[in-house]
């Protein structure tokens, strides 16, 4: 089996589609500029122009926004599998930044290269659509989360669906995964105060639901959790191929 076989975007996308040898060949064509990039240095900058799209290998990631007043909104937590920038290309400007939460592999695409990509294989467009849609359908989780649910409920959401996403591409199970994120990273991603994610994650240990700690997340309840959160894991069209 080859690397790009094995690969969390492989993983993922085959959620979507039962991958030809064609597709395969064109995902190992598009990994071939691996590159490091070490924990807290931005990856892509708001307002970037001319950047790359990159394929996240290994490592975890945060898109954000900085406001004037430099307070950050995280607008999501990327993980193995999952693209970073791909609107940038599209958009020619990258509207938000990527930090790496912890040191990263990424894969540098080209835009050239990935829409030579999608001409020669509709499928694996298809694909890479499917992905970009899921990531726009937790963007929308995130906003209901941010405006409507209460602190806990928002808490058990976001940690349910990381275990999700986790766990199509192997790196998670319904007892839990490991997760590098900081109090200060769930703060800027739930729209909570730093004392205040450390209350909720108190209540939510107390109450035998989800411990967080030392960076690991054990769900001690998971049906509690999910009838807590009131989560319906459908948004995220991860339970088998639709294109064979």
């Amino acid at each position: 089996m080859s690397t790009v076989q094995r690969s969390p975007l492989t993983r993922k996308l085959s959620a979507f589609v039962s991958l030809s040898e064609t597709e395969l060949a064109t995902l190992e064509h598009l990994h071939q500029r691996s590159r490091i990039f070490v924990a807290g240095r931005d990856l892509v900058q708001q307002g970037q122009s001319k950047q790359a799209a990159y394929i996240l290998a290994a490592g975890w990631v945060c898109s954000y926004k900085i406001q004037r007043d430099g307070s950050r909104q995280i607008v999501d937590v990327q993980i193995p599998g999952d693209f970073l920038g791909l609107r940038s290309i599209l958009l020619r400007t990258a509207d938000h930044s990527f930090e790496p939460i912890t040191d990263i592999q990424a894969v540098e695409v080209l835009a050239a290269d990935l829409l030579d990509a999608f001409a020669q294989t509709p499928r694996l467009a298809m694909a890479v659509l499917w992905a970009a849609s899921r990531d726009e359908a937790m963007v929308v989780e995130h906003l209901v989360g941010i405006g409507r649910r209460d602190a806990g409920a928002r808490m058990a959401h976001f940690l349910l669906e990381l275990g999700y996403r986790l766990a199509l591409v192997g790196m998670g199970t319904k007892a839990g995964y490991a997760c590098p994120l900081t109090q200060h990273h769930l703060a800027d991603a739930l729209g909570l105060s730093a004392v205040h994610v450390n209350r909720v994650l108190r209540q939510l240990r107390e109450g035998g639901l989800v411990t967080f700690r030392e960076g690991h997340v054990t769900f001690n309840n998971y049906d509690r959790l999910i009838t807590l959160a009131e989560f319906d894991p459908g948004y995220l069209d991860q339970t088998g191929p639709l294109l064979k």
